[in-house]
């Protein structure tokens, strides 16, 4: 069993390696961020999105990958940042290595918050993901039942909210609505 080394406190993908499969954690920028099982409505809206999106996705080109499962944002870099988004999709295949990783950018993202998670998935990931590429970013927040969603345009995302109500199309995904009151129902 492998521990988090004590350093300079500045890891890279190499050393993330080697820390122990049950040390649930994300790295960005060279610092390790710890992370705590989810709540059951969390998992329900994860399990009712991943099963909306599968449905649409089935015989496409782009696939669905959910936690945990690492994304390695700057792994032609640097290679500081890996983050396990709840929901990614990903239309280059060659973007997924071995089947264990994607290297760069998603296309679509999906977090659903925790109030552990809430500011860094807000303001960091955020940050992360727009520099990266990631065309497609939602925030949802089972506390306020809202969604965020945040589409990259010229550089900036430009941001929309809706609400557990709402249908919301998916704009990188053409003909991709998610039904967001199903998920108050799983």
């Amino acid at each position: 069993m492998s521990v988090l080394p004590k350093s300079n406190g500045y890891y890279t993908y190499a050393d993330y390696e080697t820390w122990d499969d049950d040390f649930r954690c994300e790295l960005i920028d060279g610092v390790v961020y710890a992370m705590s099982a989810p709540s059951r409505f969390h998992q329900a809206i994860s399990v009712e999105l991943t099963t909306q999106l599968h449905t649409f996705l089935r015989g496409k080109s782009c696939k669905l990958f959910h936690a945990p499962f690492d994304v390695r944002l700057n792994a032609h870099t640097k290679d500081d940042i890996v983050v396990q988004p709840d929901l990614l999709v990903v239309c280059n295949e060659l973007k997924i290595e071995n089947g264990r990783h994607c290297i760069g950018a998603p296309d679509f993202v999906i977090e659903i918050l925790s109030p552990s998670t809430s500011n860094k998935d807000r303001d960091i990931k955020s940050k992360r993901y727009l520099e990266a590429g990631v065309r497609e970013y939602w925030l949802i927040c089972p506390e306020s039942l809202t969604v965020e969603t945040l589409i990259s345009n010229n550089g900036k995302y430009q941001r929309e909210c809706y609400s557990f109500e709402d249908e919301i199309p998916v704009s990188i995904l053409e003909g991709c609505i998610l039904n967001m009151k199903e998920t108050l129902t799983a």
